[in-house]
């Protein structure tokens, strides 16, 4: 089989003075890998090589073209065949690229050049192919657990279990945990290992959106449906169509809207707002919450019967700071991450740095610790991150005080002090500031309002 770079030809051709001629002009190009054969048994004998392109004469001593033909796509489907006649039969032809013959040439003086050219645009697309599927195959390193979820806990090696078994099937996913562990990261993880790989991945965040928009951006809506709807809108569904639909904070969905998707889960089909037409879709669902949706269910908030179709298999993210000495692994990764993304000698931490880091809860998580290692990266005087580089801060004594010893004052101050600390260093622009701490532009337009962040 030839590499990312080379095309494998085979010339089926029994009149040896024509297939020199053939080999002649493909050979002109270096990257042309070619063999020749003189029947068809010689070529099937060894297709084992898995060739890119295979020119095939029509008549041959042992065996017609059609017949050839179809050995050959039952053992490579997915290799390229060109089949050059002496007879101009347009049945004939038709009958073969029905067939799968990638095109039919005629015996002629104008042959070899379009011989040529029907190759160059094949490789075209092999080129297309397998760069291609060398994304996929590094979107799924990526993406594979002991990438994308680092940590040595024995939480986070239970973790990798489920995800595994979770990309067997098209279970639906139901993740759960804190604010800031990782819900869509792992949701990626197990979609970009699951067989619905190469079909897109999107997500969407129910909280984000406002109330009087979300049945649009979940089902779509026809042109004229409503005020401002100029335009047909294909939904997240219809988007998610033979790949997977990640709903974040499903919790936040409006009763009404509950009893809609349920019936969309259970026919598989959505109606778009102001149309009539049911569309059928095909796509893995996982959602995710930071709270207690069985709770939501006794309080009323959240339909029983929706929770029991979400549930599937249940997944909670442990918080970071039950998590021991990942919290440095982490820290250590998102620093080398920093640098290297923005040209920066490589930074390491102190050991009273790393003292500081085990001792902080991380009320915000991941995501906060993630935050607080590339702003010390910034302050740092050096390549030595030091504890006074670490803004990590405990909270004001007037907060009301959680189970964990954790206050919400403290949750809020901390992240409005690093929601500041990015909207100094990139201008005020809030685009990028959301984008670097991967929360939405509204949230730190709340917090603009509320006087908790200022733009300078």
């Amino acid at each position: 089989m030839s590499t990312s770079q080379s095309v494998s030809i085979f010339i089926v051709e029994d009149n040896v003075w024509y297939g020199e001629l053939l080999e002649y002009k493909l050979a002109q190009n270096p990257d042309y890998s070619i063999r020749r054969f003189t029947t068809a048994q010689a070529c099937l004998d060894h297709l084992v090589e898995k060739p890119d392109i295979i020119t095939l004469d029509y008549s041959l001593p042992d065996g017609q073209g059609d017949q050839v033909l179809r050995q050959i796509r039952e053992r490579l489907p997915e290799v390229a065949v060109i089949v050059i006649s002496g007879q101009e039969d347009v049945r004939t032809a038709i009958g073969l690229l029905r067939q799968g013959a990638f095109d039919y040439l005629v015996k002629d003086e104008e042959t070899v050049d379009r011989l040529w050219n029907t190759v160059s645009n094949i490789r075209k697309q092999l080129t297309l192919t397998r760069e291609n599927n060398r994304l996929r195959e590094q979107i799924g390193q990526k993406f594979s657990p002991e990438r994308a979820i680092l940590g040595e806990s024995p939480q986070i090696q239970q973790l990798y279990g489920l995800i595994d078994k979770a990309a067997r099937t098209n279970i639906t996913v139901s993740l759960s945990g804190e604010t800031g562990t990782g819900k869509e990261l792992v949701a990626k993880a197990i979609h970009f290992r699951s067989e619905r790989r190469e079909g897109a991945f999107v997500a969407v965040n129910v909280a984000a959106i406002p109330r009087e928009l979300i049945e649009s951006e979940l089902f779509g809506h026809e042109k004229g449906a409503f005020t401002g709807a100029v335009n047909r809108r294909i939904g997240r569904f219809e988007e998610a169509h033979k790949g997977t639909l990640f709903l974040d904070e499903i919790a936040d969905l409006e009763l009404n809207l509950q009893a809609k998707l349920l019936r969309v889960l259970q026919e598989r089909e959505v109606t778009r707002v102001g149309g009539n037409a049911r569309i059928p879709f095909d796509a893995r669902l996982m959602v995710a919450t930071h709270r207690d949706l069985g709770q939501e269910v006794k309080e009323g908030r959240f339909r029983e019967d929706l929770y029991y179709r979400l549930l599937g298999l249940p997944i909670m993210l442990p918080p970071l700071r039950e998590r021991g000495q990942d919290v440095l692994v982490l820290a250590q990764a998102f620093l080398h991450e920093f640098c290297e993304q923005n040209h920066m000698a490589a930074c390491q931490l102190s050991s009273a740095a790393q003292h500081k880091l085990l001792q902080y809860p991380f009320p915000g998580n991941v995501r906060e610790l993630k935050a607080v290692m590339e702003l010390a990266a910034v302050l740092a005087d050096g390549d030595t991150i030091q504890p006074q580089d670490l803004s990590l801060r405990n909270g004001a004594a007037n907060g009301t005080e959680t189970s964990n010893g954790i206050t919400n004052e403290s949750l809020r101050t901390q992240m409005a002090n690093i929601v500041q600390s990015y909207l100094d260093a990139h201008n005020g622009n809030i685009l990028q500031v959301a984008a670097k701490l991967q929360i939405g532009k509204s949230t730190i337009y709340r917090m603009v309002q509320n006087n908790e962040v200022r733009l300078r």
